[in-house]
C-alpha cells in the first residue's frame, strides 16, 4: 500500500516537474540582441514538494475528514464547490496580474498557449466529448484567421465587428463537413476530415486574387481597446492608449494587453463549454461517444448530435483564428497546414480526452517547451513522438483523465 502511494506520488511530481520547470524554473532575459535562459531551482523544488507531499498525504487527511450523513449527502458538494470558485477565482487573478511582472518573452509566449488551449477546448468537444475523430480541425481555424484578415482587407472592418463574423463562418464550414461524414467513423471519418484541412489549404494557396496565394495577406490590424490602439502613433480617427492616459509609450504595452485579450477569450470559451456540458446536447455528446447504438435506443438523434458538435467545436477554432491573424498581422496557407491539426489533436489526446483542465496543462506543455528547446528545433517533432508514445504507455488516459463527480454512501 505505501509502496503504491509513494509510486503514484512520485509520478505526480514528475508531472509537476514536467509542466514548472519551463514555466517556473527557467527565466528569459532579452540584453538587446541577445536572449538568454536563466535557471531558477527553488519555485520549482517548492512545486515539486508541494505535490509530492500533497499526493502523498492526501489520503490520510482525508480518511480523518468526517464523512456525510445520509440527510447531508448535499454540503460536502456545495464544499467542493465553494473551493472550486476559490481555486478558480485565485488562479485567474494570478493570472491576470502575472504579465504585469513578467518579462515581454514570457508574456507573448504565454499568448500563443492560449491560443493553442481555445483551439485544444474545442477540438475537445469534438473528439473528447462526442468521440468523433477530426484530422482536419485546422481548416476552421484558417477560415477564422481568414475572414477577420479578408474583412479587414477589402472592407475595413475592424477586429470586434469580425470576430463574431468569423465564428459564425467557421461553424458554417463545421457543419457543412458534419453533413457527409454522417455515417463515417473511426479510420473513414478521420480520412475524410484530413481531406476537408488539405481542400481548405490548397483552396487558400491557390485562390491568389483573394487570397494572396502563398504572399498570404499581411498589415494585418492589431486588436483595440474601446478605440484606443497600442501603437506609438494610431491610424486616422483614432487616439494610442499611451496618449489616451498620458503615460510614455511601451512596446510591452500591447503584449500584455494580446495577453488579456487571450485570457478573456479562453475564459469566455471555458464558460460556454462547460454550460454546454450540463446542457442535454452536452450529455448526449457523451452518450454517442459511448455507444451509438444505446444513444440512438434512448430516442436521440446521432444526426444532430454529430452536427451540433462538428459546429460548436468549429465555432471556437474560428474565435482562435480571428485572434490568431489579428496577434501575427500576416497570414498565409503554411500557418494551417495538417501539422498543426497534429498538434491540436495531441494536446487533447496528451490532456485526457474529455479533460478541460487536462486539455489546459498539455496545451501549455506543448506550446511552452518547444519555444524554450529551440536550440534542438531540428529533434522537435522526434521528441513530440517519443514523449507520445511513453505516454501511450506510461498514461493511455492522458495526464488529467476526466472524471464525473460522484459520492460515496456509507455502509
Amino acid at each position: 500500500m505505501l509502496r503504491h502511494k509513494l509510486t503514484d506520488a512520485l509520478l505526480a511530481a514528475g508531472l509537476a516537474a514536467l509542466l514548472s520547470i519551463p514555466i517556473m524554473g527557467i527565466q528569459i532575459t532579452v540584453d538587446g540582441p541577445r536572449i538568454d535562459l536563466a535557471w531558477e531551482p527553488w519555485p520549482v523544488a517548492i512545486a515539486i514538494a508541494v505535490v509530492f507531499f500533497g499526493r502523498l498525504l492526501r489520503g490520510p487527511v482525508l480518511a480523518r475528514l468526517p464523512r456525510p450523513r445520509l440527510p447531508d449527502l448535499g454540503h460536502p458538494l456545495r464544499d467542493n464547490a465553494t473551493f472550486r470558485r476559490l481555486a478558480i477565482g485565485l488562479v485567474i487573478v494570478l493570472a491576470t496580474l502575472w504579465p504585469f511582472f513578467a518579462a515581454r518573452g514570457p508574456v507573448d509566449v504565454a499568448t500563443l498557449a492560449l491560443i493553442y488551449i481555445m483551439l485544444g477546448l474545442g477540438l475537445n468537444i469534438v473528439v473528447g466529448f462526442a468521440g468523433l475523430l477530426d484530422l482536419g480541425y485546422v481548416a476552421f481555424y484558417a477560415v477564422g484567421a481568414y475572414t477577420y484578415a479578408l474583412l479587414n482587407q477589402y472592407y475595413g472592418l475592424g477586429f470586434w465587428t469580425c470576430l463574431p463574423i468569423a465564428v459564425l463562418l467557421a461553424a458554417t464550414f463545421g457543419c457543412l463537413l458534419g453533413f457527409p461524414v454522417l455515417r463515417l467513423r473511426g479510420d473513414y471519418l478521420a480520412i475524410v476530415t484530413l481531406g476537408f484541412g488539405e481542400i481548405i489549404r490548397l483552396v487558400l494557396n491557390n485562390w491568389d486574387d483573394l487570397t494572396g496565394g502563398p504572399d498570404g495577406i499581411g498589415g494585418i490590424p492589431k486588436p483595440t481597446l474601446f478605440g484606443l490602439e497600442f501603437s506609438r502613433r494610431a491610424s486616422e480617427g483614432n487616439v494610442p492608449f499611451h496618449e489616451f492616459f498620458g503615460i510614455a509609450y511601451d512596446g510591452g504595452q500591447k503584449v500584455i494587453f494580446l495577453y488579456l485579450l487571450a485570457l478573456l477569450l479562453v475564459m469566455f470559451t471555458l464558460y460556454v463549454i462547460n454550460r454546454l456540458l450540463r446542457m442535454p446536447v452536452g450529455r448526449a455528446w457523451e452518450a454517442l461517444r459511448e455507444d451509438e447504438i444505446a444513444c440512438r435506443s434512448l430516442g436521440l438523434n446521432p444526426t444532430t448530435i454529430k452536427l451540433s458538435a462538428f459546429t460548436l467545436g468549429a465555432s471556437f477554432a474560428g474565435f482562435a483564428g480571428a485572434f490568431f491573424s489579428a496577434r501575427q498581422g500576416f497570414i498565409n496557407p503554411e500557418s494551417f497546414t495538417f501539422i498543426e491539426s497534429a498538434i491540436v489533436l495531441a494536446i487533447v489526446v496528451l490532456g485526457g480526452m474529455g479533460s478541460q483542465l487536462g486539455v489546459i496543462l498539455a496545451a501549455v506543455a506543448l506550446t511552452v517547451l518547444p519555444e524554450i528547446a529551440r536550440e534542438f528545433n531540428e529533434y522537435r517533432m522526434l521528441i513530440f513522438g517519443l514523449v507520445m508514445v511513453l505516454m501511450m504507455v506510461w498514461r493511455p488516459q492522458g495526464l488529467m483523465p476526466s472524471s464525473r463527480p460522484h459520492m460515496e454512501i456509507p455502509s
